[in-house]
């Protein structure tokens, strides 16, 4: 799989915002994801290290470690997590992949709960849209149509459903959770 090498790098600063890590930890986790994310060639990983590097989004760490190699951990920086902030701020675009929809759920720790819901919202409606066009070529299907593509068309049209019903479910229960702030004010309040 092709990752977008912008979105690649995203995507390594939100994984070291949530830990320090190696470049061996991070194609670890790379692999653990691949099923979700697909994956990135990993020749590609360290060329984006470099390139967050350079940029001054992440620091490098070399730690000696007795009778083996030394490794490198890499850790965001204060630009760093302001550059992811500014990423998961931005609109998620109309024509997201579900993959990249999925990096970003992988790393909703680095959102607030508004961004998280409008990110959400933006989804839906995007959703909504391949929705209500799917319906539409299932309507266009008749009896000269292929078993093949009434299956497929039943499919598409079954994982639509399912992914906007799991989004308002989200939805749902998040503007049923107290946002950080609001949930640090009640452990405030319970403790006076």
């Amino acid at each position: 799989m092709s990752i977008n090498s912008v979105k690649f790098r995203q995507f390594i600063l939100g994984l070291l915002a949530q830990q320090a890590m190696s470049g061996y930890d991070i194609k670890r986790v790379l692999k653990e994801l691949g099923w979700l994310v697909g994956t990135p060639s990993f020749g590609s990983l360290y060329p984006a290290l470099h390139t967050l590097l350079d940029n001054g989004l992440v620091t490098v760490k070399v730690v000696s470690r007795q009778d083996k190699p030394s490794r490198k951990i890499y850790t965001i920086t204060q630009a760093g997590q302001q550059a992811l902030q500014e990423w998961a701020s931005q609109p998620i675009g109309s024509n997201l992949s579900l993959k990249s929809f999925i990096m970003r759920l992988i790393l909703a720790d680095s959102f607030t709960k508004e961004e998280l819901c409008t990110q959400l919202g933006q989804r839906r409606d995007q959703v909504m849209a391949h929705h209500t066009a799917l319906e539409k070529a299932s309507g266009l299907l008749d009896e000269t149509s292929s078993f093949g593509q009434r299956l497929a068309s039943d499919y598409s049209l079954a994982l639509a459903d399912a992914e906007l019903s799991w989004i308002e479910g989200t939805l749902n229960r998040l503007s049923q959770e107290p946002s950080p702030t609001e949930a640090e004010q009640t452990k405030i309040m319970d403790r006076t």
